[in-house]
């Protein structure tokens, strides 16, 4: 029917015609492949691809012509030990190696009773898709809020002044408050 059905004669229209239920029709894809041709497939995608999990390696079955659900995909992977080989690259963000003056921590042994005593305080970045954006952070260590925060082009004591700034004109800390930034701690 599939191949032999006249045009302008719908799918229901031709097994009414013929006598059979409308899922027969649907009982079985176009291109069946049996497991053997899948795993094969599979393998010389592996070989080629050693990163690719489940939703890559059914793509690239597709491209091939095979028409294969995700769950036999995961299945067989899973069965033949194709399990994607992950690599993790290594970014360095901090660099620890500085001439740099090395601050106490002053808030190791500290336990803060209320808002306002212990502020903490990091800078990360931000990928974009064209460039990196810095963000500094202070975090009340009480109440884990962020009382203030800077966003930047450029990692500089300009980003994390701006930061100190928001907090202080935003929370007003009393004086003894204590900022700490890991490895580094200051009185305000």
């Amino acid at each position: 029917m599939r191949r032999h059905r006249p045009r302008g004669i719908s799918i229901a229209e031709g097994c009414r015609l013929m006598g059979i239920a409308r899922s027969t029709y649907y009982d079985r894809p176009e291109k069946a492949a049996d497991d053997t041709a899948i795993v094969e497939a599979i393998f010389a995608i592996c070989d080629g691809f050693e990163s690719y999990g489940y939703r890559r390696v059914g793509a690239a079955l597709r491209q091939q012509g095979f028409v294969v659900n995700h769950e036999k995909i995961r299945r067989l992977m899973r069965e033949h030990d194709l399990q994607p080989k992950m690599r993790r690259r290594f970014v360095a963000t901090t660099d620890s190696d500085h001439d740099g003056p090395i601050f106490p921590n002053l808030a190791k042994e500290m336990v803060p009773a209320g808002p306002n005593q212990l502020w903490v305080s990091d800078i990360t970045y931000v990928a974009l898709p064209t460039r990196f954006v810095y963000v500094a952070v202070l975090l009340d260590a009480w109440s884990r809020l962020i009382v203030g925060y800077a966003i930047g082009r450029s990692i500089d004591a300009r980003l994390t002044v701006a930061a100190l700034r928001a907090a202080i004109n935003r929370r007003r800390p009393p004086l003894g408050s204590v900022l700490n930034r890991v490895g580094a701690g200051l009185i305000c």
